[in-house]
C-alpha cells in the first residue's frame, strides 16, 4: 500500500514540469485522470481477493504499478502517454487499497490488535501518499532528469517489496493455502446485503457527504493551492514540501482520530469537517491574495482533515460491515474518497468563471453542510459510546 500510495502520488511536483508542455487543464486533468482506472478496479479488487486471496491479488497489483510508472517515464509531454500511465497507475491503486486495507485489518484481528487495523492501513497509504511527492519535489527542483529518475526509484521499491510479500500470511482461505485462519472465508457478498448496508442511514448520512472530502481536502492541498501561489523558481520543491506537509499532518492526526472513535462515532467527522472548512477558507484567502502566509496553515488543516476523516470512514466501515462484506464496503467507500480528486480539475476549469476563491468558498460551504448528515447518522444516544 505504501510503494504503490508513493508511485500515484508522485506525479504532484512534476505538474510544473508538464504545465511548460500542455495547458493547466490538461495538467490537472492527468492529476485526477488515475481515477479512472482506480474506480473500477476498487470494486473489481474486493471480489478476487476474497475468492483468489489477498497475496494473489496484491503481486500482479504491484507490477502494475511499476508498468504504470514505466509508461509515464516514456511518455515524456505526450498528454496521451501520460494519460495512459496515470490511468495504468490508478488500475494499480484500486487493485491495492482495498485488497491492502482489508489484508491489515484482518492480520491486526488475528495479532489482537483490531482497534488499530483501520490506522495501520490509513498511516500506510498516507505514508506513501506523502514520502513519494516529497523526495519527487526534492529530485525535480535538483536533480537531473526529474521526468525519469523519480519513476525510476518507483520502479526500485516495487521489486524489494514485491520480494517481502511473499512471507505474509494469507487471511482468506483459498484451496493450498495452509496459513489462512480456519473459519476464513472467501465467499462474496450477497448484492442484496450490500445494498442495504448502502442504504443504511450511516452510510448516507456520515459516510457518503464526508469521503469525497478526504482526497478532496488533500488534493485541494497538494495539486490546487500550489498554482495560486508564486514561488518563483521553486514550484517543484514547494509542491513536495505542501504534499509532505498536508500528508504528514495527515498520519500525525489519525492517532487522535483513533482516539475520538473510542469516545463518539460522531467526533472524528466533525472535527475532520472542521479542520476541512477552516482550510478551505484558508485557501480561498490564498488564492485571493496569493500569500504564501495563508497557505501554509491551510495545508496544515486540510490534511488534518484528510486524516481525521479517513480513519472516521475506514473505522466505521469497519463497524458496518461483517468479516465477508469488509472488502466489497471497503471498496465502495474508496471510490466514494477518490471523487475527491476532481478538485483540482474543478478548480481550473470554473477559474476563470467564479474565480478560485470562489471554487474555495463553495467546498468550504458543502463541507459545512456536511455537518448535518453526521448529526442525523445515529439516532440519539448511539453515536456515544459506552
Amino acid at each position: 500500500m505504501f510503494v504503490v500510495g508513493w508511485g500515484a502520488n508522485m506525479f504532484a511536483p512534476l505538474l510544473g514540469e508538464y504545465r511548460t508542455a500542455l495547458t493547466s487543464v490538461d495538467v490537472t486533468g492527468l492529476f485526477g485522470a488515475y481515477v479512472l482506472g482506480l474506480m473500477p478496479a476498487l470494486l473489481i479488487a474486493a471480489p478476487l481477493s476474497n475468492r483468489w486471496g489477498r497475496r494473489a491479488v496484491l503481486r500482479p497489483v504491484l507490477v502494475l504499478s511499476a508498468i504504470g510508472s514505466l509508461v509515464l517515464l516514456f511518455a515524456g509531454d505526450s498528454f496521451f502517454g501520460l494519460l495512459a500511465g496515470r490511468i495504468l497507475v490508478g488500475i494499480a491503486a484500486g487493485g491495492a487499497f482495498t485488497p491492502g486495507t482489508t489484508w491489515v485489518k484482518e492480520l491486526s484481528d488475528r495479532a489482537g490488535a483490531s482497534a488499530a487495523g483501520a490506522r495501520r492501513a490509513a498511516v500506510a497509504l498516507t505514508g506513501g501518499f506523502a514520502t513519494g511527492p516529497l523526495l519527487t519535489g526534492l529530485l525535480a527542483q535538483w536533480a537531473p532528469l526529474p521526468e525519469v529518475i523519480p519513476y525510476l526509484i518507483q520502479i526500485a521499491l516495487v521489486v524489494v517489496v514485491f520480494v517481502f510479500i511473499r512471507r505474509a500470511p494469507e487471511t482468506v482461505e483459498v484451496a493450498g493455502m495452509p496459513d489462512a485462519p480456519a473459519g476464513a472465508s472467501g465467499s462474496a457478498v450477497p448484492s442484496n446485503r450490500l445494498g442495504a448496508l448502502l442504504r443504511s442511514r450511516v452510510f448516507l448520512a456520515a459516510i457518503l457527504p464526508t469521503a469525497p472530502w478526504v482526497f478532496g481536502a488533500a488534493t485541494a492541498s497538494l495539486a490546487a493551492l500550489p498554482s495560486h501561489v508564486d514561488v518563483g523558481p521553486f514550484g517543484e520543491l514547494v509542491s513536495g514540501l505542501v504534499a509532505a506537509v498536508t500528508l504528514g499532518t495527515g498520519i500525525l492526526v489519525q492517532p487522535w482520530a483513533g482516539r475520538l472513535a473510542l469516545r463518539s462515532r460522531r467526533a472524528g467527522f466533525q472535527w475532520g469537517l472542521a479542520a476541512l472548512v477552516a482550510g478551505m477558507l484558508l485557501g480561498a484567502l490564498t488564492a485571493a491574495t496569493h500569500s504564501v502566509l495563508a497557505f501554509a496553515p491551510a495545508a496544515v488543516l486540510l490534511g488534518a482533515a484528510y486524516g481525521l476523516l479517513i480513519v472516521s470512514g475506514l473505522r466505521t466501515i469497519d463497524e458496518l460491515a461483517s468479516a465477508h462484506e469488509l472488502a466489497a464496503l471497503t471498496g465502495v467507500f474508496y471510490c466514494v474518497t477518490y471523487v475527491g480528486f476532481a478538485f483540482p480539475l474543478l478548480d481550473s476549469v470554473f477559474d476563470p468563471v467564479i474565480s478560485a476563491p470562489g471554487v474555495f468558498l463553495i467546498a468550504a460551504a458543502l463541507g459545512a453542510a456536511a455537518f448535518l448528515g453526521v448529526a442525523s447518522a445515529w439516532k440519539p444516544g448511539a453515536a456515544r459510546r459506552g
